[in-house]
């Protein structure tokens, strides 16, 4: 029994949709590719698909051998080229999850500038804040901000980002400009990424940590509309730079209370589970997105 026969015949069913499709495909009698689906359910022991007269439904363990059966096939592909020739082309799809805005802004340039010397690899990137699963939706790889959670999931930093506090001229000069911490206490309000936290912490001018909670005026779960109610004057936010940098060079946004306003660096990282072989094309990219960034990344105030 072929056991890379078995996972091919496998995805084939369930890229054509139905096991007559498959078997027209493949050239090879439907009872045939019936039976060799059977017999790869039964050496497994699960169910891989649901099958009614009409559909093929994939079982939540079959959508999990599917995704792994698509990527060991790719892979003895991407090797089988290369032993042809080490100079072959990368090649193939990667499906990426990266965050909205870091990936509209900073993604999505560095991804086509990679793109652009390795016009084989296609790409299926989903722009979206939540947390995808990396395995059970099929994922390559997913770019993260902040802090990761998942101990199974091996990681790799690609650039890092800092949280700052701005506010533009015109609320500052309706609302004063603090200049410690308890300033904030007086009559300012802020713009909050429904994502985080909304308390700011700060260390104070005696070393002593504290925190403050203002009133909310907008809450929002994008941040850059939220940069963009700062730039109106609407209230005080909590930004990360890649969002802002551009603003706060000009002028448009002033950073407040710098000197206390403590956070320190957070990682950016390329993630993919512990148990997954990286493929070159994937290794590649995450090679290139680190050199792209560099130890200084644009948006560095």
């Amino acid at each position: 029994m072929n056991k890379f026969e078995d996972m091919q015949a496998f995805v084939r069913i369930v890229e054509a949709g139905s096991i007559t499709k498959a078997a027209n495909q493949l050239t090879i009698a439907k009872s045939a590719i019936s039976k060799r689906l059977s017999n790869l359910e039964s050496r497994l022991g699960i169910t891989l698909l649901n099958r009614t007269t009409r559909s093929l439904i994939l079982t939540d363990n079959g959508k999990a051998y599917y995704h792994e059966c698509k990527r060991i096939i790719d892979d003895v592909l991407e090797v089988e080229a290369s032993l042809q020739n080490k100079q072959t082309a990368l090649a193939g799809k990667i499906k990426i999850a990266v965050p909205l805005s870091f990936g509209l802004l900073h993604l999505a340039p560095a991804i086509n500038a990679f793109n652009a010397l390795h016009p084989q690899i296609k790409f299926e990137i989903d722009f979206n804040d939540r947390m995808v699963s990396l395995i059970n939706e099929g994922y390559d790889l997913a770019i993260r901000v902040g802090k990761l959670d998942d101990s199974n999931l091996m990681a790799r930093k690609i650039t890092f980002i800092k949280t700052l506090l701005v506010a533009s001229p015109d609320y500052l000069s309706k609302h004063g400009t603090p200049h410690v911490p308890s300033d904030l206490l007086h009559g300012h309000n802020k713009l909050h990424y429904r994502n985080v936290s909304g308390t700011y912490y700060f260390i104070d001018e005696n070393g002593k940590k504290m925190q403050i909670n203002l009133p909310t005026t907008i809450v929002s779960n994008n941040g850059d509309y939220l940069s963009q109610c700062a730039l109106a004057g609407l209230g005080i936010i909590s930004t990360p730079d890649f969002i802002s940098y551009k603003e706060i060079k000009s002028g448009e946004l002033v950073q407040i209370l710098a000197k206390y306003h403590r956070t320190g660096t957070t990682g950016v990282h390329a993630i993919y589970p512990q148990t997954r072989h990286l493929s070159r094309k994937i290794r590649s990219l995450i090679d290139f997105l680190v050199n792209y960034f560099g130890d200084k990344p644009k948006w560095v105030i």
